[in-house]
């Protein structure tokens, strides 16, 4: 049985590792509500894109858009957008999982993944796949930066056919507690968008013309889906880190209370047994 001082040492560890779990709570709760306040504006910009496209697609201008036309499929990129860093539970595996399914179902052979934080290239890189490029450091601190390198990279990829189809995998966000792996493809480009809202977009004067317009449109409106996609995987991270924590939090907890009362009961064992040892010695001098 343990003694009272390596008892008392072990609530103490305890203890110290309760506070700093507390305190990393506290800090993903704070980075949370700051990506949460960027988040509407993120999904507001990207949707904002889409009824955009929309209005090309009713004038009929996507048909023959490099981003838009059919093409046959010899090589599928996956770009996966997972954390940095560890202690967010089951975020990372979750969107590996969901990535996995799909390559699965679809019966893909010989992907090609682009990595969006060190998790996802750690993982794939162990499993021997053919990682095309890894953009580490970007989930801590999202930049629309960041969404420009990742978009550039894509679509050249895309328009050299280094790339006849690429899908992104990331995680969507829903609340604090409710948090959706999605796989979406990117390339080629499709238009699904709610009609009243593109209709407001029809009414638009392009100049010098629609088509020159949608050349350099593009790369904003890919711009702005990464950028979407990743401020949604960034908020789901810090989410998952801050139930994380509060879990050990509340483990930690539950540890210290179970080795308190065994500290007590180990104290009182010992006390008792001192009284007897006492009692026994004063009859023995009588």
């Amino acid at each position: 049985m343990p003694s009272l001082k390596a008892i008392k040492r072990r609530i103490n560890s305890v203890d110290t590792t309760k506070k700093i779990m507390k305190a990393m709570d506290m800090v993903a709760a704070a980075k949370l509500q700051k990506v949460k306040a960027r988040l509407d504006a993120a999904r507001l910009f990207a949707q904002e894109a889409k009824n955009m496209l929309a209005a090309f697609d009713d004038a009929g201008e996507l048909a023959e858009n490099v981003f838009f036309a059919p093409r046959a499929v010899k090589h599928t990129v996956y770009l996966i957008i997972t954390s940095d860093r560890g202690l967010c539970g089951s975020h990372n595996a979750n969107l590996i999982e969901k990535l996995r399914a799909h390559i699965r179902e679809n019966k893909i052979e010989h992907e090609r993944i682009i990595a969006v934080g060190s998790k996802g290239y750690d993982y794939f890189t162990a499993r021997g796949k053919y990682i095309l490029r890894a953009f580490p450091d970007v989930s801590e601190t999202v930049l629309y930066v960041d969404a420009i390198r990742v978009a550039d990279y894509v679509a050249g990829l895309y328009t050299s056919g280094e790339a006849d189809e690429v899908y992104m995998a990331y995680t969507k966000f829903e609340s604090a507690l409710s948090h959706s792996p999605q796989v979406s493809k990117v390339f080629p480009m499709s238009v699904d968008v709610d009609p009243e809202a593109a209709a407001k977009s029809t009414n638009m004067a392009y100049d010098p013309d629609m088509h020159s317009f949608l050349d350099h449109a593009m790369p904003v409106f890919l711009n702005a889906f990464v950028y979407a996609a990743l401020i949604e995987s960034s908020a789901c991270e810090q989410a998952a880190r801050m139930m994380s924590m509060e879990a050990a939090v509340n483990n930690a907890s539950e540890i210290i209370g179970k080795l308190t009362r065994s500290y007590n009961r180990r104290r009182q064992s010992v006390i008792t047994q001192e009284i007897s040892e006492i009692v026994s010695s004063a009859s023995i001098m009588k």
